[in-house]
């Protein structure tokens, strides 16, 4: 799949009007779309932008320049793409042709792929039975037309915010440290607020359950890597990696290795087994390679944390 990179105004018009995009296939995850980078770096968050009005996307887009933005006509492309891509964040209108955005929402939080993504709903519907539809599919946040740069700006802001403390629970329930890096010792943000209790999704909880298990019955196996995991998964590997990043802020290559490192920790202080026995049965053939991983991970070496030392 190719991703264009030019001109706001340029691909607002190319997405929302090329004969070829009108045409794009059926429920086809293979839809072509286009990314743009504006000055955003290439490691910037993904937003996809869901919207079949070319002013509201080029609004939108002028908007959030420090972002990446992917853009799609309507809620059926609009959840193609999300499939694809798995974006950060996603921004979406109500009315739009073949799938609105209450389906659109209902599709994309009933699927494993973008089921954690924060929905943003921009609609010129403001009673509250609107509000209440969108609240059930699981919409994030409601911005009612016109829409304020500011406000944008700072919602997504705060979903992007809240995902990365969802990031931090995750990381201590798996007794990780904290991949974000968005709180301090002390609990707070940036060390300026206290961190407020977070809540973990059950879907999500289940997805990193069932991605930990996996890796956990092949520990053994120095051969099982992201290629593996994701036929497990039934993931392709970059949506694999879009997804667990997301979630837990660890690539799925780095949470492999966190978990054969932690099974090894529970295994020196547990067992009198051989260190090089305990390597082998965590998917490290070679000793010296493991001893290194160990010590990069816990700041010590096997034997000074069998022994208690550090």
């Amino acid at each position: 799949m190719q991703h264009h990179v030019g001109s706001l105004e340029n691909i607002a018009k190319q997405v929302i009007y090329e004969d070829e995009l009108s045409s794009l296939s059926k429920h086809s995850p293979a839809a072509p779309n286009a990314v743009i980078q504006g000055t955003a770096s290439s490691t910037s968050e993904l937003i996809l932008l869901v919207e079949d009005n070319s002013d509201v996307v080029a609004y939108t887009a002028g908007c959030l320049p420090d972002y990446r933005l992917a853009v799609a006509k309507d809620g059926r492309e609009g959840y193609d793409i999300a499939c694809d891509l798995v974006p950060d964040l996603i921004i979406t209108d109500v009315m739009m042709p073949y799938v609105d955005g209450y389906a659109l929402t209902r599709l994309l939080r009933a699927d494993e792929r973008t089921s954690h993504i924060p929905i943003i709903m921009l609609t010129a519907k403001a009673d509250i039975e609107s509000k209440l539809e969108g609240i059930e599919q699981g919409v994030d946040v409601y911005l009612e037309k016109p829409f304020y740069r500011e406000e944008l700006l700072l919602r997504v802001k705060k979903l992007l915010e809240q995902r990365k403390l969802l990031q931090k629970a995750y990381a201590k329930m798996a007794g990780f440290s904290d991949p974000s890096g968005l709180t301090d010792s002390s609990g707070t943000i940036d060390g300026q607020i206290a961190a407020p209790p977070v809540e973990v999704p059950v879907k999500e909880n289940e997805f990193v359950k069932k991605v930990r298990q996996e890796i956990e019955n092949n520990l053994s196996d120095e051969y099982f890597g992201v290629e593996e995991l994701s036929k497990k998964i039934l993931l392709s590997q970059s949506q694999l990696h879009r997804k667990l990043t997301a979630v837990t802020g660890h690539s799925p290559n780095y949470f492999i290795r966190l978990i054969r490192t932690q099974k090894a920790c529970e295994l020196l202080k547990t067992t009198d087994q051989p260190i090089a026995h305990i390597a082998a049965s965590c998917g490290f053939s070679d000793s010296s390679y493991f001893g290194k991983v160990f010590k990069q991970e816990m700041g010590m070496t096997p034997m000074e944390w069998r022994n208690g030392e550090g």
